[in-house]
Protein backbone atom coordinates (compact mmCIF):
# COMPACT_ATOMS: atom_id res chain seq x y z
CA UNK A 1 0.00 0.00 0.00
CA UNK A 2 0.95 3.63 -0.89
CA UNK A 3 1.58 6.00 2.22
CA UNK A 4 -1.87 7.68 3.43
CA UNK A 5 -2.03 10.89 1.38
CA UNK A 6 -2.54 14.66 3.38
CA UNK A 7 -6.17 16.47 2.88
CA UNK A 8 -9.27 15.34 3.30
CA UNK A 9 -10.03 14.39 -0.77
CA UNK A 10 -9.15 10.61 0.51
CA UNK A 11 -12.02 10.36 2.15
CA UNK A 12 -14.57 11.24 -0.18
CA UNK A 13 -12.51 8.71 -2.69
CA UNK A 14 -13.04 6.30 0.23
CA UNK A 15 -16.29 6.93 0.72
CA UNK A 16 -16.98 6.88 -3.13
CA UNK A 17 -15.08 3.54 -3.48
CA UNK A 18 -17.81 1.89 -1.17
CA UNK A 19 -20.74 2.55 -2.34
CA UNK A 20 -19.05 1.25 -6.14
CA UNK A 21 -18.11 -1.31 -4.31
CA UNK A 22 -21.31 -2.51 -2.52
CA UNK A 23 -23.35 -1.75 -5.80
CA UNK A 24 -20.92 -4.26 -7.41
CA UNK A 25 -22.00 -6.73 -4.38
CA UNK A 26 -25.06 -6.40 -4.32
CA UNK A 27 -25.57 -7.06 -8.54
CA UNK A 28 -23.18 -9.93 -7.86
CA UNK A 29 -25.24 -11.51 -5.55
CA UNK A 30 -28.34 -10.73 -7.25
CA UNK A 31 -26.77 -12.17 -10.31
CA UNK A 32 -25.61 -15.64 -8.45
CA UNK A 33 -22.35 -14.40 -9.31
CA UNK A 34 -19.28 -14.13 -6.97
CA UNK A 35 -17.64 -10.51 -6.70
CA UNK A 36 -14.10 -11.57 -7.13
CA UNK A 37 -15.31 -12.44 -10.85
CA UNK A 38 -15.15 -8.77 -11.71
CA UNK A 39 -12.78 -6.38 -12.00
CA UNK A 40 -13.16 -2.91 -11.21
CA UNK A 41 -11.21 -0.08 -13.34
CA UNK A 42 -11.44 3.36 -12.02
CA UNK A 43 -11.37 5.85 -14.65
CA UNK A 44 -9.68 8.89 -13.79
CA UNK A 45 -10.10 10.71 -17.06
CA UNK A 46 -9.58 15.07 -15.86
CA UNK A 47 -8.61 13.85 -12.24
CA UNK A 48 -5.23 14.68 -11.18
CA UNK A 49 -2.52 12.43 -10.30
CA UNK A 50 -3.00 12.88 -6.63
CA UNK A 51 -6.44 11.27 -6.96
CA UNK A 52 -4.75 8.25 -8.53
CA UNK A 53 -2.26 8.27 -5.66
CA UNK A 54 -5.00 8.41 -3.27
CA UNK A 55 -7.09 5.44 -5.23
CA UNK A 56 -3.95 3.23 -5.15
CA UNK A 57 -3.91 3.64 -1.15
CA UNK A 58 -7.09 2.41 -0.98
CA UNK A 59 -6.83 -0.85 -2.95
CA UNK A 60 -6.99 0.56 -6.15
CA UNK A 61 -4.76 -1.62 -8.83
CA UNK A 62 -6.93 -1.17 -11.91
CA UNK A 63 -6.80 2.88 -13.32
CA UNK A 64 -8.96 3.59 -16.76
CA UNK A 65 -7.77 7.03 -18.91
CA UNK A 66 -9.02 7.25 -22.33
CA UNK A 67 -6.46 10.32 -23.45
CA UNK A 68 -3.13 9.75 -24.79
CA UNK A 69 -1.30 12.82 -23.07
CA UNK A 70 -2.95 12.74 -19.86
CA UNK A 71 -2.57 9.21 -19.50
CA UNK A 72 0.76 8.81 -19.83
CA UNK A 73 1.99 12.00 -17.80
CA UNK A 74 -0.07 10.66 -15.02
CA UNK A 75 1.09 6.93 -15.54
CA UNK A 76 5.28 8.68 -15.18
CA UNK A 77 3.98 10.59 -12.23
CA UNK A 78 2.89 7.40 -10.80
CA UNK A 79 5.27 4.72 -11.76
CA UNK A 80 6.18 3.79 -8.68
CA UNK A 81 2.99 2.37 -7.53
CA UNK A 82 1.55 -0.93 -8.20
CA UNK A 83 -0.96 -0.39 -11.36
CA UNK A 84 -2.62 -1.92 -14.12
CA UNK A 85 -3.31 1.37 -16.57
CA UNK A 86 -6.51 0.41 -18.93
CA UNK A 87 -6.49 2.70 -22.00
CA UNK A 88 -10.22 2.69 -22.17
CA UNK A 89 -10.85 5.43 -24.93
CA UNK A 90 -10.77 6.02 -28.58
CA UNK A 91 -7.22 5.21 -29.97
CA UNK A 92 -5.74 7.31 -32.83
CA UNK A 93 -3.19 5.08 -34.61
CA UNK A 94 -0.46 7.68 -34.30
CA UNK A 95 -0.94 7.45 -30.25
CA UNK A 96 -0.37 3.37 -30.22
CA UNK A 97 2.89 3.76 -29.82
CA UNK A 98 3.24 6.04 -26.70
CA UNK A 99 0.23 4.06 -25.39
CA UNK A 100 2.04 0.71 -25.74
CA UNK A 101 4.75 2.06 -23.40
CA UNK A 102 2.37 2.47 -20.06
CA UNK A 103 -0.81 0.61 -20.71
CA UNK A 104 -1.25 -2.97 -19.72
CA UNK A 105 -5.10 -3.10 -21.39
CA UNK A 106 -5.87 -1.54 -24.27
CA UNK A 107 -10.04 -1.72 -24.52
CA UNK A 108 -11.03 0.01 -27.74
CA UNK A 109 -9.14 -1.60 -30.63
CA UNK A 110 -11.49 -1.44 -33.41
CA UNK A 111 -9.86 -1.40 -36.80
CA UNK A 112 -7.12 -3.47 -38.48
CA UNK A 113 -4.30 -0.69 -38.98
CA UNK A 114 -4.82 0.10 -35.07
CA UNK A 115 -3.80 -3.56 -34.54
CA UNK A 116 -0.43 -3.02 -36.85
CA UNK A 117 0.65 0.13 -34.73
CA UNK A 118 0.04 -1.26 -31.79
CA UNK A 119 1.74 -4.81 -32.43
CA UNK A 120 4.47 -2.30 -33.50
CA UNK A 121 4.23 -0.36 -29.97
CA UNK A 122 4.65 -3.30 -28.08
CA UNK A 123 7.64 -4.79 -29.85
CA UNK A 124 9.50 -1.52 -29.68
CA UNK A 125 8.95 -1.35 -26.20
CA UNK A 126 9.84 -5.01 -25.20
CA UNK A 127 5.90 -5.00 -23.79
CA UNK A 128 3.07 -7.58 -23.96
CA UNK A 129 -0.49 -5.60 -24.27
CA UNK A 130 -3.95 -7.15 -23.07
CA UNK A 131 -6.24 -6.09 -25.96
CA UNK A 132 -9.80 -6.21 -26.05
CA UNK A 133 -12.07 -5.80 -29.45
CA UNK A 134 -14.69 -2.52 -29.20
CA UNK A 135 -17.97 -3.59 -30.72
CA UNK A 136 -20.13 -1.26 -31.48
CA UNK A 137 -23.63 -1.52 -29.68
CA UNK A 138 -25.32 1.64 -31.33
CA UNK A 139 -27.82 1.06 -33.72
CA UNK A 140 -27.80 5.22 -35.35
CA UNK A 141 -25.40 5.22 -37.75
CA UNK A 142 -24.21 9.22 -36.47
CA UNK A 143 -23.78 7.23 -32.99
CA UNK A 144 -21.63 4.46 -34.23
CA UNK A 145 -19.35 6.78 -36.50
CA UNK A 146 -18.82 9.02 -33.30
CA UNK A 147 -17.95 6.55 -30.55
CA UNK A 148 -16.25 4.21 -32.30
CA UNK A 149 -16.01 0.10 -32.32
CA UNK A 150 -15.98 -2.82 -35.14
CA UNK A 151 -19.49 -3.70 -36.27
CA UNK A 152 -20.54 -6.76 -34.38
CA UNK A 153 -20.62 -8.94 -37.83
CA UNK A 154 -16.34 -7.64 -38.16
CA UNK A 155 -15.48 -8.78 -34.70
CA UNK A 156 -14.26 -12.15 -34.99
CA UNK A 157 -12.23 -11.14 -38.36
CA UNK A 158 -10.67 -8.39 -36.60
CA UNK A 159 -10.14 -10.37 -33.44
CA UNK A 160 -8.22 -13.42 -35.23
CA UNK A 161 -5.78 -10.18 -36.38
CA UNK A 162 -5.20 -9.30 -32.94
CA UNK A 163 -4.66 -12.87 -32.13
CA UNK A 164 -2.00 -13.39 -34.43
CA UNK A 165 -0.24 -10.06 -33.87
CA UNK A 166 2.81 -9.88 -32.55
CA UNK A 167 3.39 -8.42 -28.25
CA UNK A 168 -0.36 -8.64 -28.49
CA UNK A 169 -2.98 -11.35 -26.27
CA UNK A 170 -6.62 -11.32 -27.12
CA UNK A 171 -8.23 -11.13 -24.18
CA UNK A 172 -12.05 -10.58 -25.12
CA UNK A 173 -14.31 -7.44 -25.95
CA UNK A 174 -15.91 -3.99 -25.24
CA UNK A 175 -18.99 -2.59 -25.32
CA UNK A 176 -20.58 0.87 -24.48
CA UNK A 177 -24.23 1.06 -23.89
CA UNK A 178 -26.16 3.00 -26.62
CA UNK A 179 -27.62 6.49 -25.03
CA UNK A 180 -30.95 5.08 -26.20
CA UNK A 181 -32.68 1.91 -25.29
CA UNK A 182 -31.54 -0.56 -22.36
CA UNK A 183 -28.29 -0.62 -21.35
CA UNK A 184 -29.04 -4.65 -20.89
CA UNK A 185 -30.19 -5.63 -23.92
CA UNK A 186 -27.15 -3.82 -25.48
CA UNK A 187 -24.72 -5.95 -23.12
CA UNK A 188 -26.78 -9.07 -23.98
CA UNK A 189 -25.55 -8.88 -27.59
CA UNK A 190 -22.43 -8.23 -26.68
CA UNK A 191 -22.03 -11.08 -24.38
CA UNK A 192 -23.21 -13.52 -26.96
CA UNK A 193 -20.59 -11.94 -29.50
CA UNK A 194 -18.31 -12.85 -26.65
CA UNK A 195 -19.36 -16.10 -26.09
CA UNK A 196 -19.02 -16.90 -30.15
CA UNK A 197 -15.18 -15.67 -30.21
CA UNK A 198 -14.57 -17.61 -26.47
CA UNK A 199 -15.36 -20.66 -28.73
CA UNK A 200 -12.35 -19.98 -30.89
CA UNK A 201 -10.20 -18.49 -28.73
CA UNK A 202 -10.98 -19.84 -25.04
CA UNK A 203 -8.41 -17.07 -23.28
CA UNK A 204 -10.95 -14.03 -24.58
CA UNK A 205 -12.77 -14.25 -21.47
CA UNK A 206 -13.11 -11.18 -20.79
CA UNK A 207 -16.34 -8.68 -21.37
CA UNK A 208 -15.56 -5.04 -20.42
CA UNK A 209 -19.16 -3.07 -20.31
CA UNK A 210 -20.70 -1.18 -17.51
CA UNK A 211 -19.43 2.26 -16.37
CA UNK A 212 -20.89 4.69 -13.33
CA UNK A 213 -24.71 4.85 -14.67
CA UNK A 214 -25.36 1.35 -15.86
CA UNK A 215 -22.70 -0.92 -13.76
CA UNK A 216 -25.68 -3.56 -12.52
CA UNK A 217 -26.83 -4.39 -16.21
CA UNK A 218 -23.44 -5.04 -17.28
CA UNK A 219 -23.17 -6.95 -14.26
CA UNK A 220 -26.57 -8.68 -14.62
CA UNK A 221 -25.45 -9.81 -18.14
CA UNK A 222 -21.67 -11.34 -17.28
CA UNK A 223 -19.17 -8.38 -17.57
CA UNK A 224 -16.18 -9.32 -16.49
CA UNK A 225 -14.02 -5.50 -16.26
CA UNK A 226 -16.27 -2.44 -15.21
CA UNK A 227 -15.01 1.11 -16.17
CA UNK A 228 -16.32 3.71 -13.46
CA UNK A 229 -15.57 7.16 -13.12
CA UNK A 230 -17.86 9.66 -11.69
CA UNK A 231 -19.38 6.99 -9.19
CA UNK A 232 -16.12 6.58 -7.23
CA UNK A 233 -14.62 10.29 -7.56
CA UNK A 234 -17.48 12.41 -8.23
CA UNK A 235 -17.79 16.04 -10.12
CA UNK A 236 -14.66 17.36 -11.71
CA UNK A 237 -14.89 20.05 -9.96
CA UNK A 238 -11.51 18.62 -7.77
CA UNK A 239 -9.76 18.93 -11.08
CA UNK A 240 -6.81 21.30 -10.65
Amino acid sequence: MSAEPAGGRVEELRAGLARVRRRVAEACDAAGRASDEVTLVVVTKLFPASDVRSLAYLGVTDVGESRDQEASAKAAECADLPLRWHFVGRLQRNKAASVARYASWVHSVDRPRLVTALSRGAVQSGRDLEVLVQVNLDTDPQEAARRGGTAPDDVLGLAEQVAGAEGLHLRGVMGVAPREGPPRQAFDRLVALAERLRAEHPGACAVSAGMSSDLEDAVAAGATHLRVGSAVLGSRRHVQ
